[in-house]
């Protein structure tokens, strides 16, 4: 059982996130703290001028409005959004906010995909904790 839980999330249509956050709560201890965590990525510069100027406020207010209504089904939970690259920004923020346990979702396998997605290999390798996989 885990006391400090972390759950990327991505929001895409495909991709179904009631598989990690099941996992969660089976696996949390009472009272474990369960953080929904979903990186913004960074917007090129050269595409900024096209992106009108209330977008990303609305986008991001949209975001955390899902991570919340995510987290209002875990006891304890909590949703976070941060910017940045998703692979490297979950692994600075777990090492900040030490989870005792990281729950990624991988992708299906496909022709691009065989094993798992760049950001799930990339957690996988790299983080400071256990990582559980969910297919």
């Amino acid at each position: 059982m885990y006391h400090n839980i972390l759950v990327p999330i991505a929001f895409e249509a495909e991709r179904d996130v009631s598989g990690p956050l099941k996992l969660a709560r089976l696996l949390a201890t009472p009272g474990a703290r369960i953080t929904l965590l979903h990186v913004v990525e960074h917007i090129p510069a050269y595409a900024v001028s096209y992106i009108p100027p209330d977008y990303m406020i609305e986008m991001r207010k949209g975001l955390q409005a899902d991570l919340d209504a995510k987290a209002a089904d875990l006891p304890n939970a909590k949703g976070v959004l941060i910017e940045g690259h998703a692979g490297r920004s979950i692994l600075d923020w777990a090492e900040v906010n030490k989870p005792d346990l990281i729950i990624v979702a991988s992708h299906r396998p496909g022709m691009q995909d065989l094993l798992l997605g760049s950001t799930a290999a990339k957690i996988v390798r790299h983080a400071p904790c256990a990582v559980h996989v969910v297919r």
